[in-house]
């Protein structure tokens, strides 16, 4: 596998499907921590606030993740079923079809990050 070095090579070489939704991800988490240093860890892109990765993102071969603390995941758990996405410990995964909601990525990275904090 080739080693990916910046967000924009990551969404690039993801399937096409997901490219929309990876770009929307990327603004938004960007507009939401507008603080955080762009990097890219374990072959996929996230945004680091000190020495903390306080949201990360990955595509797969059938859906796309959003990766936060798991503080942020469990103090949204019900918006997250509400929007009828499914959660891990640590992340949300959706799809081109049922993308996660905007304000949903930004109560998330902004709970993440003030974990990171604490």
């Amino acid at each position: 596998m080739t080693t990916i070095d910046d967000h924009d090579a990551y969404i690039a070489a993801a399937p096409e499907s997901f490219q929309p939704s990876l770009r929307q991800l990327r603004t938004v988490l960007r507009r939401t921590l507008p603080d955080a240093e762009e990097i890219v860890a374990y072959n996929m892109p996230g945004f680091r606030i000190g020495g903390t990765i306080v949201a990360g993102y990955a595509a797969f071969s059938k859906q796309c993740g959003l990766y936060v603390s798991a503080g942020a995941i469990s103090a949204h758990a019900e918006d997250i079923a509400v929007a009828g996405l499914k959660a891990t410990k640590t992340g949300v995964t959706f799809s081109p079809r049922r993308p996660i909601p905007d304000d949903l990525v930004e109560r998330l990275a902004l709970a993440s990050r003030k974990d990171a904090e604490a």
